[in-house]
């Protein structure tokens, strides 16, 4: 049987992690997923999107070669490691620009079997294909090639851990049915999120729509400047964005409140205002620069001072 092509399994995302001894629970990884096809011994590396990564990553695919393997299909994600042991999507993202000895603390971290020497494994229950990955790959902690170990059950336990550790969030998987490629239910992922308070020190419109609020540009008071920390452009209904923008027109000033500046393309289309409002932003982390990454608006906070929210992000 030919080695298929890459069609992974999508998690669909939950609030809360659920519950009973069925479900499986792995750390969610923070970078780019890669599924790893061999045929005939030559390796493969494809992305999400059925790009050809192979040459992005040689290391990686001369890695899974020396494994020996002459037909398989393995899926997993591609991260790199931080000192203190947790995954940085930005030093991923900087990687993939990146060649040879700078590209420390990258990993293939392979959590699925799909398919091996000749047998369709993605029929078999997820406990039976990682069983079969463990053995393919050994229970090794370091290198480059890694097995995604799992906790059965306490979904919720292994949350609360995982959150408190400042990683992003747990993927639960069905340890009973065999892989589907496409969103499924039977794979959920459950983010973690930090909250924080921010200033608001001006704001940006929707392209093509300038009637509509595009994002919230927001920062945090470090003694006396006003220091950048990113766009919160989600989070709030059209009515909601329609309010904001009424508040934020009300305090526009001609001067950007922040000090240093914003990147150069905000100082050409940001419109600032009199930093006065405070909102509270759920977000996933803060790049090495201090932005939030994927942040959400959870509201104003009339009852906060701006010149009170000082100091470095929630961590």
């Amino acid at each position: 049987m030919a080695v298929p092509e890459y069609a992974p399994q999508l998690a669909t995302s939950a609030r809360t992690p659920p519950a009973g001894d069925e479900w499986v629970h792995e750390i969610k990884l923070d970078g780019y997923r890669v599924g790893c096809m061999v045929a005939g011994g030559q390796v493969r590396l494809i992305s999400r999107n059925g790009l050809d990564w192979t040459p992005k990553f040689p290391e990686v695919a001369d890695a899974v070669r020396a494994l020996g393997i002459n037909d398989a299909l393995i899926d997993g994600e591609l991260v790199v490691m931080r000192p203190d042991g947790r995954p940085s999507f930005e030093a991923m993202q900087q990687a993939v620009a990146a060649r040879g000895s700078k590209r420390k603390g990258l990993v293939y971290f392979a959590f699925d079997l799909i398919h091996l020497e000749g047998e369709r494994v993605a029929r078999l229950p997820l406990e039976r294909r990682k069983g079969r990955l463990l053995q393919l790959l050994g229970p090794s902690k370091t290198g480059l090639i890694r097995y995604t170990e799992h906790v059965e059950g306490r979904g919720s336990d292994v949350f609360d851990q995982v959150c408190r550790m400042g990683l992003e969030g747990i993927i639960s998987k069905r340890r009973d049915l065999p892989y589907q490629p496409g969103r499924r239910d039977s794979w959920r992922k459950i983010k973690c999120l930090r909250r924080d308070l921010f200033v608001i020190g001006g704001f940006t419109r929707q392209e093509g729509h300038p009637e509509e609020l595009g994002a919230l540009l927001v920062g945090r008071y470090q003694g006396k400047k006003l220091v950048y920390c990113g766009r919160v452009g989600t989070g709030f209904t059209r009515a909601l964005a329609l309010e904001l923008r009424k508040q934020l027109e009300a305090l526009e000033l001609r001067a950007c409140p922040f000090d240093p500046l914003p990147p150069a393309p905000l100082i050409r289309t940001g419109h600032w205002v009199r930093p006065t409002l405070v909102c509270e932003a759920a977000f996933i982390e803060r790049t090495a620069a201090g932005v939030l990454r994927a942040p959400s608006f959870q509201g104003l906070r009339l009852d906060v001072n701006a010149k009170n929210v000082i100091g470095p992000i929630a961590t």
